[in-house]
């Protein structure tokens, strides 16, 4: 049974950086898609970073794109989400999603049921 867990949030002064973590059990990352999502209080949750080894599909939210860099370390097991510059609207609870995501450039979006993990929470402010 695959297993995630997110972790790496917390608060942070506009400007600054994170990192996030997602740990993955149970999952061999040779080929994969994964992705991050957030939500904001009272917004619904949307897409902000996925990858597809399997086709190559890359998407960025226009409202991240040259801030954030997903990465992966298969020794570790963990993908990773690297924010930078971030803004008081970044703030949010993240979550990584594995498999069961339709990428192109333009989205990303998770199809069928998908159970959400608890997230992590970042919060931006002075």
């Amino acid at each position: 049974q695959v297993q995630l867990m997110e972790s790496g949030g917390g608060l942070v002064q506009p400007g600054g950086s994170l990192t996030l973590s997602c740990e993955v059990s149970g999952f061999a990352m040779d080929r994969y898609a994964v992705g991050w999502f957030r939500q904001a209080s009272g917004k619904e949750r949307e897409a902000v970073s996925c990858i597809s080894t399997r086709d190559g599909n890359v998407y960025y939210a226009d409202n991240v794109k040259d801030r954030f860099l997903m990465s992966g370390d298969k020794t570790r097991a963990t993908f990773y989400l690297t924010m930078n510059n971030l803004e008081v609207e970044d703030t949010g609870v993240y979550y990584c999603v594995l498999e069961n995501l339709r990428i192109t450039s333009k989205n990303c979006w998770v199809t069928g049921v998908h159970s959400w993990t608890r997230g992590t929470q970042v919060t931006v402010s002075q």
